[in-house]
């Protein structure tokens, strides 16, 4: 007897099973492909029936995926990923719009140097936001996020903008004041960047005085420092340009090499896997 020829499922079906696993819920998959839940429900039964076997195990409140189903979804994820990019590559025109998100900070001292360059890849318009003080969010939707973390987001795309080192930054004027400069004013800034706590800890010096100025974005910190009220621990990248033109000097030899740094992320709907190798070189170029 033959062979019985394997029959290639319908889309729609592939579809509902993968929104499903993705959403861990029936329920939301609906909602995101604009159907029933019954009919996400239909559709998952009917392909496990055509396959032959159980893609989840449905509990009163949730569902799992079986080993089957865990087998199957990364084969499924790429063949979508492959569909789309085809698509694109094929009959798409490119993106004629793109938009970024990150503190101000971050815009001010490390993308404008390069905006020409990440201006050319996105093929049009460019818009940049500027984060919300005290949103860290990271959604996956079609905006390119930068944030500072150890780059463990769930998105497609994700470069590293830099190695995080820090040290002690001073303005030339107080770099020349009398005295060990663990005595001068401290300048604190609050966010993910470690503090003076963990530069005392790391290389021995005191925790006093304590920093007589707070600031909560790393910009402003970093022009009280050049104003000369103190001395800030800064980002030796964020702060390449003011030390070679001389608005602010290293104290000492000490470099804190730190863990985590600021990441450029994004998901398959902010830009095109084609787009992102160009994006990353312009946003990672050195000035």
């Amino acid at each position: 007897m033959p062979k019985r020829q394997f029959k290639t499922p319908p889309l729609e079906w592939i579809r509902a099973f993968e929104a499903a696993a993705r959403c861990q819920s029936f329920t939301a998959a609906a909602g995101e492909l604009g159907l029933t839940q019954s009919a996400v429900s239909q559709r998952i039964g009917n392909l496990e029936k055509q396959l032959g076997t159980t893609l989840f195990f449905r509990h009163a409140q949730s569902i799992e995926l079986t080993v089957e189903g865990e087998a199957w979804l990364p084969h499924v994820r790429a063949a979508f990923g492959n569909l789309r990019d085809s698509s694109m590559a094929l009959f798409g025109s490119g993106r004629g719009q793109m938009t970024i998100s990150a503190s101000q900070s971050i815009i001010d001292l490390w993308l404008l140097p390069r905006l020409a360059m990440v201006g050319e890849v996105s093929n049009g318009q460019l818009t940049i936001q500027s984060m919300v003080l005290g949103t860290h969010e990271a959604a996956l939707d079609e905006v390119i996020r930068i944030r500072y973390g150890s780059g463990d987001w769930p998105h497609d795309h994700k470069t590293r903008l830099f190695s995080e080192k820090i040290a002690p930054l001073a303005s030339p004027d107080l770099a020349r004041r009398c005295g060990h400069w663990s005595e001068w004013p401290r300048i604190a800034c609050s966010g993910p960047r470690p503090g003076w706590t963990t530069w005392a800890t790391r290389f021995g010096i005191p925790t006093t005085p304590l920093p007589h100025l707070h600031f909560d974005t790393f910009l402003s910190a970093l022009g009280a420092a050049r104003a000369g009220l103190g001395v800030v621990l800064g980002s030796l990248p964020l702060c390449d340009a003011d030390l070679k033109a001389g608005r602010l000097v290293r104290l000492g030899a000490d470099v804190l090499d730190h863990h985590e740094s600021y990441w450029a992320i994004a998901g398959s709907d902010a830009i095109e896997r084609a787009q992102w190798a160009d994006f990353s070189a312009a946003l990672t170029a050195k000035i």
